[in-house]
């Protein structure tokens, strides 16, 4: 179900961009592209049991690599541009490493085909970094740039940091609870350690997930509905 939803996110973003161009919308396409993967791997362990590959994918696009590509997306929108472009320099770099790290770090111990692995007990040091790097940082981008812009918006504010990432605000109201829902998201899909004590840790990933990306699918759906951009004409040669 959640690769469904993310596919359905990514196809909605790719749409928007192919039309308009806007590197936000880009940054969201790659980040549902990487949710997919991630929803694909757990539903492809679930049917035929873990192993340290499908662990592996699972880990290094649910774990880490996905939500920065989210989070870059609030970054073109609340602070430009420029701070966009630098910001995918870093995530390139960062996503090549921590893939490189994560497809060839040693694994300890055995697997059981029929639980979900848990990261801390199967590889070392630097790979746990990197996914407590990868989920906690951009995680509080995207939730505290969505409540702040949501809160600025109320105020009649611009929703950004900077006026190279204004927006055309049609709906105030609807900008901001199209912010808060992509918060709430975000917190979501952060959560699945506080429910995998009481429903498991497969049943806790796989729900959190698919609420966490549909979450983010309705606000992102809101928010576009808030807002109009006007088109950027080419330079003539």
């Amino acid at each position: 179900m959640s690769a469904i939803v993310a596919v359905a996110f990514g196809l909605s973003t790719l749409d928007r961009w192919l039309r308009r161009r806007r590197p936000h919308e880009l940054a969201w396409t790659i980040a549902m592209a990487l949710f997919a993967v991630a929803a694909l791997a757990l539903w492809w362990a679930e049917a035929r049991g873990w192993s340290r590959n499908s662990f592996r994918v699972f880990f290094t696009f649910g774990a880490i690599v996905n939500v920065p590509w989210l989070a870059l997306g609030s970054v073109y929108l609340l602070a430009g541009p420029q701070a966009g472009r630098i910001t995918t320099r870093v995530l390139l770099v960062f996503s090549g490493f921590a893939a490189g790290v994560v497809l060839t770090a040693p694994m300890h111990g055995t697997i059981d085909p029929h639980e979900l692995p848990q990261g801390s007990e199967m590889f070392d040091a630097l790979p746990r970094i990197l996914a407590a790097v990868g989920s906690a940082v951009p995680a509080t981008v995207i939730f505290v740039g969505a409540i702040w812009s949501a809160w600025r918006v109320l105020r009649g504010a611009a929703p950004a940091l900077t006026s190279s990432a204004t927006r055309n605000v049609r709906s105030a109201r609807l900008l901001a609870l199209g912010n808060i829902l992509i918060a709430a998201g975000a917190a979501i899909l952060s959560a699945s350690g506080a429910f995998s004590g009481r429903l498991g840790a497969d049943r806790s990933f796989a729900i959190t997930l698919t609420a966490g990306i549909t979450v983010l699918f309705a606000g992102f759906l809101v928010a576009s509905n808030a807002t109009t951009s006007t088109r950027s004409v080419a330079p003539s040669r």
